[in-house]
């Protein structure tokens, strides 16, 4: 009875290790590889693309009774710019006239064909959009 457990116990052990190590052993199926760098990068539409489109803006809520916006191409949702960009954390503008003046500067950059239309913290400072 003593051996019979002993081997039972040896067995168990040496399943567990079999299937602790199982991941580590696995081998990925052909054809499931990482997809190359060049899928993986997000592809934005080309500024031409907005030529003759009606390009808006609206003033939405952001967390902590902030602002961010939405840009609307032929009234359809382009971006949706809940936080300051360029800056961390997630609350939006301080006033609305900021996430105004930035959401004007976005438009006025997807109409001169930069895409994606960033906007850098220098720039925000200068139309007074943020302190």
């Amino acid at each position: 009875m003593k051996i019979n457990l002993a081997r039972l116990i040896q067995a168990s052990f040496f399943i567990c290790i079999l299937l602790a190590s199982a991941p580590v052993m696995a081998q990925q199926a052909p054809g499931m590889a990482f997809p190359a760098k060049d899928a993986q990068e997000i592809a934005f539409p080309k500024a031409s693309q907005f030529a003759h489109t009606k390009l808006t803006y609206k003033i939405t809520a952001a967390p902590n009774n902030t602002f961010g916006y939405d840009i609307l191409a032929d009234d359809r949702l382009m971006i949706r710019q809940a936080s300051v960009p360029a800056m961390p954390g997630n609350e939006g503008f301080k006033t609305k006239a900021g996430a105004e003046k930035v959401a004007q500067l976005v438009i006025k950059k997807i109409q001169k064909g930069e895409m994606p239309p960033t906007v850098e913290i220098e720039e925000m400072k200068k139309i007074k959009a943020i302190p």
